[in-house]
């Protein structure tokens, strides 16, 4: 099955995703073009905004640090400049570099939705097992309250 992945959406995977998970999905691409650093990644801090109950009105929770990164390589097919950019929480400047030469190679004219589809389908679907699996020892922990009614 083919999915259609935004931009968007393949930022969300790959940032989610593990860098061990993705250094192994970037050697199985075989792209050996170069990439020249705008950015060399780095590392700040950024504003986590939070609400209260989830639908009150947004408040500035506290910073986290974020590490960043800018990559430009050329299109395969138009020798065209193609930008790639990396965002990730945390200081892993090799996940951020790897996020960025992804959305490089995503946005090449070559690439197509079955290309990115065999990249990212098993990289969301590692998530979506991890987050399954974290749910159901959650669950397992649950505590029901209950209140009995004193018959008078």
């Amino acid at each position: 099955m083919t999915l259609q992945y935004s931009r968007h959406t393949w930022f969300k995977v790959l940032s989610k995703a593990s860098p061990k998970s993705l250094e192994a999905a970037w050697d199985q691409t075989g792209d050996t073009r170069p990439f020249h650093q705008l950015r060399a990644p780095e590392t700040g801090l950024g504003m986590v905004r939070g609400r209260a109950d989830g639908t009150g009105q947004a408040f500035n929770l506290g910073e986290t640090t974020i590490t960043r990164c800018v990559l430009k390589a050329s299109d395969s097919a138009s020798g065209g400049e193609i930008m790639g950019i990396g965002y990730v929480v945390g200081r892993d400047k090799r996940h951020a570099e790897l996020i960025a030469r992804f959305d490089a190679v995503f946005q090449d004219s070559a690439m197509n939705d079955d290309d990115r589809d065999r990249i990212l389908a098993p990289l969301a679907k590692e998530r979506l097992d991890l987050v399954s699996t974290a749910s159901a020892k959650t669950a397992t922990t649950k505590v029901d309250f209950f209140t009995l009614v004193r018959g008078e």
